[in-house]
């Protein structure tokens, strides 16, 4: 855990979101990963320029 930084997302919640809305396992394991980076990466961005 880092203060003032996204490190990444609970997969398992995003697995159980994605079983929950109908979402095949295997797609879900294959997209989320890219999805994540694009996020974490994203929203540190927003959090720096709010530090600086």
């Amino acid at each position: 855990m880092i203060p003032g930084a996204v490190l990444g997302w609970d997969m398992g919640a995003a697995l159980a979101m994605a079983h929950a809305l109908g979402i095949d396992a295997l797609i879900a394991a294959e997209l989320l990963p890219e999805i994540e980076a694009v996020m974490v990466r994203k929203l540190n961005e927003q959090i720096g320029e709010g530090h600086g």
